[in-house]
């Protein structure tokens, strides 16, 4: 009995190991890869990021990934990067939940294309705020320094349907509360 109950406890301990592996790894670009001339905003297009996913950028000599702010991004302005790697085959993991933004730092590179923006969801999260901004400029007409613009943001919650070919969807929690039971209806 006691060997039987080691059995089990060894089994929830290595099935507990292996759940953080259910967070799904992006290939940056998929066989093309982290390079000049494609699309990136269409390839997250299909893509839903979640806190524990993790991007992987391929490329070759030449080429950086570095982790920039929203302006930096818009810009493509190089040298205030967050990090910054070089080596070939660069992962990272997607910590928070938010925006991220992401660009080659050779000079061109950004301009041609060669830069990712993400949004990450919250683990567990099963809506998602769409924004809307509108802006309405202000009747004075002075210089630039005096023009004022008004921005408001409607926030409307819509579901989130994500396509399950794009990688795994259980959440750890889920898969360890699934797992814990079973093994305690194998024990008794």
């Amino acid at each position: 009995m006691a060997s039987s109950n080691a059995l089990v406890l060894g089994v929830i301990v290595i099935i507990n190991m292996a759940l953080p592996s259910l967070a799904t790894v992006y290939t940056v670009g998929d066989t093309s890869g982290w390079t000049i001339g494609v699309d990136y905003s269409t390839w997250t297009s299909g893509q839903t990021f979640v806190v524990g996913d993790s991007l992987v950028f391929n490329y070759g000599g030449g080429h950086t990934v570095d982790e920039v702010s929203s302006s930096d991004y818009k810009t493509c302005t190089v040298g205030n990067s967050l990090s910054t790697d070089s080596s070939g085959a660069t992962t990272i993991a997607l910590k928070t939940a938010g925006s991220h933004y992401y660009l080659c730092n050779v000079i061109g590179h950004c301009g041609n294309g060669m830069k990712l923006a993400v949004d990450v969801k919250a683990a567990g999260s099963t809506t998602t705020p769409s924004a809307t901004p509108s802006t309405t400029p202000s009747s004075d007409k002075g210089s630039p320094s005096n023009s004022n613009t008004t921005a408001t943001t409607t926030n409307t919650p819509s579901t989130t349907t994500v396509d399950n070919s794009s990688g795994t969807t259980l959440l750890p929690i889920v898969a360890a509360l699934i797992v814990t039971w079973v093994s305690l209806c194998l024990v008794l």
